[in-house]
């Protein structure tokens, strides 16, 4: 087996970015023999492919940022349209960070983390700082003991039961669909990247890698505030911005979020059960699928994110493992999106209607006198 691949779940929970995982150690988490040798072909990454990528995705970004610049001298509402598309590109660029960030883009670590760091200014990323917590999503992804980094907040049914009326109140605000994909998104890529993740030993690396970020973006931005103006920067950057993160935020959300989804408590959590049951199978029209750069064959890309963003497809159809995957669609991907509650008896996302309707009423009849 090459040195490079090792294996995906080394890559994983023996990384030195999830030394603290609380996975690491989980018996689970050893490599399969049935489906180590099926994703490890398609572990190897090319060069000019993904020279490739970045040539048609970030200098067309550049390229449509000018644009809109242009069109915004002339009116901020022609200038819109071209920033609304320049958000797919952006969209797409950082799943190219994205998958730098797993070793996955470029045969060399240190030219994934040079690329990494430099999109991440575009993107608005603290590169090594958004790696590390992406790391431990992965690490965790499903267990319901160890929530809380790289995801959605989710609680189960009985700790809704036991929260007194703030706690519901804020749980229920925190996942209405306006904060879940609006406010938040421009929160997390505007503000919240700005600022590191509570310091632990050894993290300054990741903490190092926020205020270069920072700095860089400051730079960027003071500069071109100078160059053409505040005003014009912001009407062309915010939609650029908000769209992206908002797209962004609903793919990551209908991709783990779903009715038949998997999650378990740590001592019976498992690997790959977690991949391919708890991630989905966004199947998108093939140029939504371009923008987001693969990243709907998500159980794929959770099975192993050691496979290159333009291998996953590939991975997919060659592959029965991957069939079973819970395949989602744009127009079945809404319903999703009121759910909210994980139901451990019934192993099912519900929503808050439906916690209300079958808990409260069988707890009333419960409590019925005879």
């Amino acid at each position: 087996m090459p040195h490079r691949f090792s294996s995906t779940i080394e890559h994983l929970f023996h990384h030195p970015l999830c030394k603290e995982s609380p996975c690491m150690n989980h018996p689970e988490v050893k490599p399969r023999p049935e489906w180590i040798p099926i994703v490890k072909k398609y572990s190897v990454p090319d060069n000019r492919k993904s020279v490739s990528q970045i040539i048609t995705s970030v200098l067309p970004y550049i390229a449509l940022w000018i644009l809109a610049y242009q069109a915004y001298k002339i009116s901020f509402w022609l200038a819109l349209p071209v920033s609304m598309l320049n958000a797919g590109f952006l969209m797409r660029t950082f799943i190219i960070q994205h998958d730098c960030g797993h070793n996955s883009f470029f045969k060399s670590t240190k030219l994934n983390n040079f690329v990494g760091s430099i999109l991440g200014v575009i993107t608005l990323t603290p590169y090594f700082h958004w790696r590390k917590a992406h790391a431990i999503h992965h690490a965790t992804a499903g267990d319901l003991d160890f929530r809380g980094i790289g995801d959605i907040d989710t609680i189960t049914v009985e700790e809704y039961m036991t929260m007194d009326w703030w706690g519901k109140f804020k749980y229920r605000f925190y996942r209405h669909p306006f904060i879940v994909f609006v406010v938040g998104p421009v929160f997390v890529f505007v503000f919240a990247h700005r600022v590191p993740m509570k310091a632990k030993k050894g993290d300054k690396k990741e903490k190092a890698s926020v205020w270069w970020t920072n700095a860089a973006l400051a730079v960027l931005f003071v500069g071109l505030s100078l160059w053409i103006g505040p005003k014009a920067v912001f009407a062309i950057q915010a939609p650029i911005t908000v769209f992206s993160s908002m797209i962004g935020v609903y793919l990551f959300y209908v991709q783990h979020q779903f009715e038949d989804t998997y999650w378990r408590r740590h001592k019976e959590w498992d690997y790959a059960r977690a991949a391919l049951e708890g991630s989905s199978f966004f199947k998108l029209p093939k140029v939504l699928q371009w923008f987001s750069g693969n990243i709907g064959f998500h159980h794929v890309h959770h099975l192993s994110p050691l496979i290159p963003n333009y291998n996953l497809e590939r991975a997919h159809y060659e592959n029965e493992i991957f069939q079973t995957a819970q395949t989602i669609t744009l127009s079945t991907s809404f319903r999703n999106v009121f759910l909210h509650l994980w139901d451990e008896q019934r192993k099912r996302l519900i929503s808050f209607g439906e916690y209300y309707r079958y808990y409260r009423s069988r707890r009333a009849r419960t409590q019925t006198p005879a």
